[in-house]
Order: C-alpha cells, then sequence, then structure tokens
C-alpha cells in the first residue's frame, strides 16, 4: 500500500510548491489523493509523484494547463505522444519566429544611416496575366502566396511568353483597414484566357519613386519605411496601390540573399528628369558579411507583400 505523504512533504519530493499544487488541485489536474474529513488536511501518495514530475517537464515547456491534463488522460502512448509531439512543433514553430524577430531587429539597429537611392519612373500600361479580389489583411500572405503560384502554372499551361518580373498591387486599404484589393500579375506577350480567377489584365500605367529592396522581404517594411519618408519629405504622395516587382524571388532562387525586389510608391510627376522605363532587369548583388542587409533567414517572403 503506498504511503500518504503531507502536502509539505509532496511538495519537497517533486519540487512543486505548496501554493503550485493546490492551484493544480484547483484546475482538476494534480489533486491529493485523500482529504482528512475532520482536519481538511490533503495527503499525496507516493504514487502521484511519477505524475507530478511528468507535469513538472510538461509545464517548463510551457504546456498550457488543459494540454497536459490531456496528455495525462490520453489513452495509451501513441497518443500521449501525438499530444506532446503537437505542442513541440508549436514551440519550434514559436522559436523560429523569435529568432527572426531578432534578427530583423538586428538589422534594424545596425543598418547604416545611408539613405537609399530613389529613382523617378514612369511605367506604361502593361498587358498581363493576373488574379486580382478583395483580401483581408491576415489573409494576404497565403493569398499572395498561392495567387503567384497558380499564375506562373498558367503561363506554362496556355504557352505564353513573360514580358518582365512578376508584380503585385496593393490598395492602401488593406494597410489603412486590414481589407482591400491585392492583385497579382506577371506580364505576358499574347492572348490570355480566362480561366478561373485567371484573366487579362492590364496594368496601370504609374509615376513611381522606385527602391530596390535586397534579400528577404522580412524587414522590407525598412525599406518602405525609408521610401515613405522619401515621398512625403518631398510632397509627392498622391492616392494609389503601392507596387512591387519581384525580379528576383523564391520561384528562382531558394537563397533569399539572392532575392531583389522594385518597390513603387505613386508619386505626381515632378519637374526634372524622369527615367522612362519599365522594371529594370536585376543585377546581381555581391555579397558582402559587413553589410547587415545580408544577413537573412531562410524563409519565404514576408508576412505579407506590399507595405509591410
Amino acid at each position: 500500500m503506498a504511503r500518504a505523504l503531507t502536502i509539505g512533504d509532496f511538495s519537497r519530493a517533486t519540487h512543486l510548491s505548496v501554493k503550485t499544487l493546490r492551484h493544480y488541485h484547483r484546475v482538476g489536474l494534480l489533486g491529493p489523493a485523500s482529504v482528512d474529513p475532520d482536519s481538511g488536511y490533503r495527503y499525496y501518495s507516493q504514487d502521484q509523484i511519477p505524475a507530478a514530475q511528468v507535469i513538472v517537464r510538461l509545464r517548463n515547456l510551457d504546456m498550457p494547463v488543459p494540454v497536459v491534463k490531456a496528455v495525462l488522460a490520453a489513452n495509451g502512448a501513441a497518443a500521449r505522444n501525438a499530444i506532446i509531439a503537437a505542442h513541440l512543433d508549436h514551440l519550434e514553430a514559436e522559436l523560429a519566429r523569435t529568432r527572426e524577430a531578432v534578427s530583423s531587429l538586428r538589422n534594424l539597429i545596425d543598418r547604416p544611416d545611408t539613405p537609399l537611392p530613389v529613382e523617378h519612373r514612369t511605367v506604361p500600361p502593361t498587358p498581363a496575366i493576373g488574379i486580382r479580389d478583395v483580401v483581408d489583411r491576415p489573409d494576404l500572405l497565403s493569398w499572395w502566396q498561392g495567387a503567384l503560384g497558380e499564375l506562373h502554372a498558367m503561363v506554362r499551361a496556355q504557352r505564353l511568353s513573360t514580358a518582365g518580373p512578376s508584380g503585385g498591387l496593393y490598395a492602401s486599404e488593406i494597410f489603412q483597414h486590414d481589407r482591400g484589393e491585392a492583385t497579382v500579375f506577371i506580364p505576358v506577350d499574347g492572348a490570355v484566357r480566362t480561366i478561373g480567377r485567371v484573366a487579362p489584365i492590364v496594368v496601370p500605367a504609374a509615376e513611381l519613386a522606385v527602391v530596390t529592396h535586397h534579400g528577404s522581404l522580412d524587414d522590407a517594411d525598412i525599406t518602405y519605411g525609408a521610401l515613405g519618408s522619401y515621398v512625403t519629405r518631398h510632397e509627392l504622395s498622391v492616392d494609389g496601390p503601392l507596387r512591387e516587382y519581384y525580379l528576383r524571388s523564391a520561384q528562382d532562387y531558394h537563397d533569399p540573399e539572392e532575392w531583389q525586389t522594385q518597390i513603387g510608391w505613386p508619386i505626381f510627376r515632378p519637374t526634372g528628369p524622369v527615367t522612362r522605363a519599365g522594371p529594370r532587369s536585376p543585377r546581381r548583388r555581391p555579397r558582402s558579411t559587413g553589410d547587415p542587409r545580408t544577413s537573412r533567414s531562410d524563409r519565404p517572403p514576408a508576412a505579407w507583400p506590399g507595405a509591410h
């Protein structure tokens, strides 16, 4: 017969404080084996020590109490291990997000104050194959990835010739009100057949202030901030969708250091020379370990494309 332990002795044996044991009793996670009806003293059993040790380790992994209860109540090792594995996957994903956030913050802190070169560019109307939709901001990344993949597949299926890099248009409402119109496109030569949500479109002409963002889009908000500051300082900004051209993207380059994205902000045409050209062809950027922008995480493009 297992020996009864007072709550104090059980606390010392399991390294769970009396306060924690009382909490676990209240939430139904680990209650005493018996309670003296006269004194109200709670007694635990030696047989409960292994369960307490499991609870300590699961809680040290930040497993919520309801999930710990599910582990303890699981019918068999396979069911118990499945619950634990799912929580470990969640922890690994959280750890990856934390590492990316730390890397992005270090890039921001270490970023030199050298201003980014900004071009003024006239972009003519461009025939393209595209997908246009009204998108909620939290869904923008998954929509963007799926839409671009569908467009590339449709270009191959319809045997179209591409006439420029893929791109996107992102209405200001997406960022101001968390919902708005988004368009992804690939400029093409030839007749486009409408199939499903894929249709021929004409990317409208625009006057743009353009900068080139190098690397992963995880910290593209820094480049957007620099561009927004420029157009505001020069009083150039006008209403219109923000624009991106994916010159070198994850479609063709696994290494995020190789990615290049041209970011365009709509402006009114100022006096002085303007570059009359569409998105320029990418030039290979030399690697430089001294440039903090060359330190990137190996993940797909940013939490969302557009004005991150």
